[in-house]
């Protein structure tokens, strides 16, 4: 594989010994002879030979990996033994470049391992790996064990056991029991050669050449071909990630709705990029399902369109602002006011002191005149250099856009990074005491995180307040393929404490104004259904109107198989009343392949 994906690969398989806190190893190591894979493999998802050496494990070879620091094969017992709780198959970590092939039947001597990926802080369940391998080649040219199909029916329902509380709430020494959960069932399988046939693709082509596929169609399939992710309950069990052992020139270039028609066969591994993973010795075709990115509808004259949109680390060096002015001209149909998220200062990752960002805007807003939009305005305040998060030097912040054709903006001084807006009541309406200005700076809830942007906008003689957020990542938080059932979700406790913030804030507004429109809008880093969100909700100050949308339409990111609500606008009493928005969720980069942010912009349109 090309040097591009081997710095990432390197982590999905690397010996024990290499590393050795990721690893479960006995501190005594012992000696086991006449020891099949299976009884390696074992009825759990740790050995009962980890540390141990093992003598002429007996298997045919059914794929290698050269590339990448990863380096080894692939073997499976032939005789499979009559229990469906323990693999028959295991990665042999070589190091170097295997010296077997495929179809050879042959014998290992060497050390059990239980390796971690991405070390044991990540909470990642371990591979079983055969380290520091002696191989006797028997005999050439055997046939190699013929693939699991895993399909539907094949795959449980339920996604994972809970934990034992004894333990941490680890799965690791709970019997497997592959008829009941998906992960159990997929642990069954590790390292043995399997087959998926026919599958649609959920998650786009990656940079890394990986793509998603689910074996259950209609696994809460949303109107364009991917999965939602709906509940914490719903994890959606037909989802594998395929990469392939060839060359990624040759992997696929799928968008969410394509078929990798025919069979696509390799052995079962896991990494921690997302779990169980088929490394494909053959792929199948792709066949296009034609999926074009979506338009907004305009907003009419007398409706204040309003979107948020994360542009991916914009910054002056990027060649992406022509794609990402087009979008917003054409798919997003020119919004009165846009809501920018991870725009960086004027040099980008250069750490160097430099806090603008007005050459990065000032290039977005040229491309936007270029592309045939208006001239937006902007507004934005400066972070303190390296205090808000994001890439080091970076500087990331929101930043107001606006048409000042459609919409002005309520200029009042005093804003800065670390000046708190507050809000006092004027002739009975509510007033922010600076605009633009970020809430509560100094509070420990945005520690190293992006502060609230809040601006005061007027429209046809309508004041409507704009609270631009950017919330703690998902950085940190155990995946769903965790050795921990339920994982633990330790980016939430910033999260919340942000979203309580925002909340109080829109409080003060509704206080003394008690109809006045207000929207909290960005990239919340969470989802419609999560904590994160009730907390900002509160009670009724706000409303993720995402959720106005059907439920197989409510996603604005694609993870891992799973199309989730990351990107959210909520709104106010007074503009949910009257029932007269719309919201839409536009579709142009979380499905394809050659996109240009990782997120979905959303448009609110209304009458204030």
């Amino acid at each position: 594989m090309p040097s591009r994906s081997s710095a990432r690969l390197a982590a999905l398989t690397v010996a024990a010994v290499c590393s050795a806190a990721s690893a479960v190893v006995l501190t005594s190591p012992a000696h086991a002879d006449s020891v099949r894979v299976h009884d390696i493999q074992g009825t759990t998802r740790t050995s009962p030979f980890a540390g141990q050496k093992v003598t002429d494990v007996p298997g045919i070879v059914t794929a290698t990996r050269t590339y990448g620091s990863s380096k080894g094969f692939w073997i499976q017992d032939p005789t499979p033994d009559d229990d469906p709780a323990t693999s028959e198959g295991v990665f042999v970590f070589t190091s170097s470049t295997p010296k077997v092939a495929v179809g050879d039947a042959v014998k290992v001597t060497g050390t059990v391992s239980e390796y971690v990926p991405g070390g044991a802080s990540s909470g990642n369940q371990s591979l079983t790996e055969i380290t520091k391998p002696v191989v006797t080649t028997v005999s050439t040219g055997n046939a190699v064990p013929a693939p699991v199909v895993v399909d539907e029916d094949a795959v449980p329902d339920a996604y994972a056991p809970t934990g034992d509380a004894a333990a941490a709430n680890s799965v690791n020494g709970l019997p497997l029991d592959p008829s009941a959960y998906a992960l159990d069932y997929y642990e069954s399988l590790e390292g043995m050669n399997v087959q998926v046939a026919d599958v649609r693709v959920v998650t786009a082509t990656d940079p890394y050449s990986e793509l998603w596929v689910t074996v259950k169609p209609w696994e809460h399939r949303s109107r364009r071909g991917g999965t939602v992710y709906g509940s914490y309950d719903s994890q959606n069990t037909g989802r594998l990630q395929i990469q392939s052992l060839g060359s990624t020139a040759d992997f696929p270039k799928a968008n969410v709705g394509d078929t990798l028609e025919g069979t696509t066969t390799g052995p079962l591994d896991f990494n921690q990029y997302g779990g169980y993973t088929l490394v494909a010795s053959e792929l199948g075709t792709l066949k296009s399902a034609g999926l074009e990115r979506e338009t907004t509808r305009k907003q009419s004259s007398r409706e204040l369109a309003v979107a948020t949109y994360n542009v991916e680390n914009l910054d002056p060096s990027d060649a992406t602002f022509d794609q990402h002015a087009s979008a917003i001209v054409h798919h997003l149909q020119s919004p009165d006011i846009v809501s920018l998220e991870e725009i960086q200062d004027n040099n980008g990752a250069k750490d160097d002191g430099t806090v603008d960002a007005d050459q990065t805007v000032t290039k977005l807003i040229d491309a936007i005149v270029a592309a045939g939009g208006p001239r937006y305005d902007w507004r934005s305040v400066n972070p303190v250099n390296d205090q808000d998060g994001g890439e080091p030097g970076g500087n990331i912040r929101q930043v107001f856009l606006f048409n000042p054709e459609r919409v002005s903006f309520v200029d009042r001084a005093g804003g800065g990074p670390t000046t708190a807006v507050g809000v006092t009541k004027v002739h009975g309406k509510a007033q922010l005491t600076v605009s633009p200005g970020r809430i509560d700076p100094a509070n420990a809830a945005w520690s190293n995180s992006r502060k609230p942007l809040a601006g005061e906008f007027a429209f046809h003689g309508k004041t409507v307040f704009v609270i631009a957020n950017h919330l703690n990542s998902k950085g940190g938080d155990q995946g769903l393929t965790s050795q921990y059932q339920p994982p633990v979700r330790s980016s939430e406790i910033q999260r919340h404490a942000q979203a309580t913030e925002v909340n109080a804030f829109v409080k003060d507004i509704l206080s003394a104004q008690k109809n006045a429109d207000v929207i909290a809008l960005g990239d919340m880093n969470d989802f419609e259904f999560s904590e994160t969100a009730r907390i900002l909700e509160g009670d009724g100050e706000l409303w993720s109107a995402i959720k106005s949308l059907p439920e197989n339409e409510r996603y604005t990111y694609d993870y891992q198989g799973n199309q989730q609500v990351l990107d959210q606008i909520l709104i106010s009493p007074a503009i949910r009343r009257g029932c007269d928005f719309e919201y839409d969720s536009v579709h142009i980069n979380s499905e394809f392949n050659d996109q240009i942010s990782d997120h979905d912009p959303q448009v609110l349109r209304f009458r204030p």
